[in-house]
């Protein structure tokens, strides 16, 4: 997958936003409306923070699952995943509020097996119902060794709009940049029972970077 977001501050989808905002300050300025100039002002460099795109240190580790967007995890539980593991998996939740990073990234090396867009509600991210109800977009990638990990975008009561730019087939890897949601969200990843978890409830992370877990190799397990 090519990385359509590196090497710019701030990513694509963004700019329009920017541009719009920093033309509506241009015209006040130029109608001698000094405080809507200066309300318009703040409204553009708070947009063009919000889709800012850093550059990451990816951790090189063998098996590490990187988090997959910047925020707080605010939930890591059992359970059954029936869309795609169709098994019992470890969900790790992160919670992306308007003043995080909101460019996703890939959490693994391996293939995308499948991508599915998921209509729904928009309830606050950070409750529990989020999960399962909110409009999402799930990343489905298989690893080398076999591992399956499950990536999901959920829009949040702000979010609106999830951006995908992986497709199915496509070789990814840790760290790379694949997509963004707007305004606010969360991202849950589902990973096999046998990973070993590097974070808890609470910690903050960085996409990219921080690594929430790491991977048995089970074609060594099978053994």
């Amino acid at each position: 997958m090519a990385d359509r977001a590196v090497g710019i501050p701030i990513v694509r989808e963004g700019l329009p936003f920017v541009a719009g905002a920093g033309g509506a300050a241009a015209m006040a300025g130029a109608l001698g409306w000094a405080g809507l100039m200066l309300l318009l002002g703040g409204a553009t460099l708070f947009t063009a923070w919000f889709f800012r795109n850093p550059k990451r240190a990816v951790p090189q580790v063998e098996g590490a699952v990187v988090a997959p967007g910047d925020g707080r995890v605010i939930a890591i539980e059992t359970e059954y995943e029936p869309r795609f593991l169709k098994d019992q998996a470890k969900r790790i939740s992160i919670f992306l509020n308007v003043f995080d990073v909101h460019v996703n990234r890939v959490p693994c090396d391996g293939t995308i097996r499948d991508i599915a867009y998921q209509p729904g509600r928009f309830v606050a991210a950070n409750r529990p119902e989020a999960t399962l109800r909110n409009e999402q977009n799930a990343l489905m990638i298989q690893t080398r060794q076999g591992s399956k990990v499950l990536c999901v975008q959920v829009a949040g009561l702000i979010a609106r709009r999830i951006v995908c730019w992986a497709k199915p087939g496509e070789h990814v890897s840790r760290g790379e940049r694949y997509g963004l949601i707007r305004f606010g969200s969360r991202m849950d990843l589902f990973l096999p029972l046998a990973a070993r978890l590097n974070v808890g409830i609470g910690d903050c992370v960085k996409g990219g970077e921080t690594i929430l877990a790491e991977l048995a190799d089970i074609s060594l397990e099978a053994k």
